[in-house]
């Protein structure tokens, strides 16, 4: 078994920026405690214990009062560590599942009741989870009676082939990091530019997390402009997250420094609000 690593900083800054009341992180893992939760076998990296303690603990230093936790391949199809911090989160925390594209009715059900909203599906090089995108978007007629969403992570020269089968889903569908764009190539890429035309049609939102990842580092001047361009076409359809617990990264990113990038991405308090507040809430459904 790999040594463990650490992919977030045990102490981050706190932000300068004061988020608004009923802030929502709309992209965070949980692992472990991998003596509870094993990782699964087929996971790619083997990351030290990020257990949802040390997350709701850094939501309290950057004033995040809701999530949205994503399960990561990193437990593979084990869906009961988010299930737990669902739990443990009273309400403001909610979650999207990883299941087979056979997954059964039953069980999506069963992952609805739990708290979950949606299904996500990776197409990343190093992270296929092997179904097709043609089984994936066949999937979405059984998510529909259930008002779950599909989300979807890929890296963006693929947007090109996705995007004509994603258009047939029959839920809405939440695009990852931006598409993983190259942001040094600007707004004008072939692959932005496709984002872009696809985010056109209503029933596709994006992440404006990532910025982190999309630049070769910090301040990450060119993934805040990108993000700052999907906010000002598409204002009702961006949801924003640290991504923390940050795995498969090439640098660990201070959360706090993520946070107040968020004054550069969205200049005003309304924008600020629609982002972290009022979108996240009309997605996802929170509870009062």
């Amino acid at each position: 078994m790999p040594e463990a690593v650490l992919t977030y900083m045990r102490q981050p800054s706190a932000p300068r920026l004061l988020l608004p009341p009923g802030a929502c992180d709309a992209h965070v893992h949980v692992f472990g405690p991998a003596a509870t939760f094993p990782f699964s076998p087929d996971s790619a990296i083997t990351p030290a214990d990020a257990p949802k303690e040390t997350l709701f603990a850094l939501h309290r230093l950057l004033g995040i009062t809701r999530c949205v936790i994503v399960q990561s391949l990193v437990h593979g199809f084990d869906n009961r560590v988010v299930e737990d911090a669902i739990r443990a989160g009273g309400g403001r925390y909610l979650g999207v599942a990883l299941v087979p594209h056979q997954v059964s009715d039953a069980e999506l059900q069963r992952l609805e009741a739990a708290g979950f909203r949606g299904v996500r599906f990776n197409f990343m090089q190093h992270q296929a989870q092997g179904a097709t995108v043609q089984q994936v978007v066949a999937l979405t007629q059984r998510l529909a009676p259930l008002g779950l969403h599909l989300q979807v992570h890929f890296e963006s020269s693929l947007i090109h082939e996705l995007a004509p089968v994603l258009r047939q889903s029959a839920v809405p569908v939440v695009i990852d990091h931006m598409a993983r764009v190259d942001a040094t190539q600007g707004e004008n890429h072939a692959d932005f530019r496709a984002l872009c035309a696809l985010l056109e049609d209503p029933r596709f939102h994006v992440k404006v997390s990532g910025v982190d990842r999309v630049s070769p580092g910090a301040p990450y001047a060119e993934g805040v402009a990108l993000a700052r361009r999907l906010l000002q076409e598409f204002p009702e359809r961006c949801f924003w997250g640290t991504d923390w617990p940050h795995p498969n990264h090439h640098h660990v990113p201070d959360d706090g420094q993520l946070v107040d990038l968020l004054a550069m991405i969205v200049p005003t308090l309304p924008a600020l609000e629609a982002l972290l507040v009022h979108n996240p809430q009309r997605f996802y459904r929170f509870g009062a």
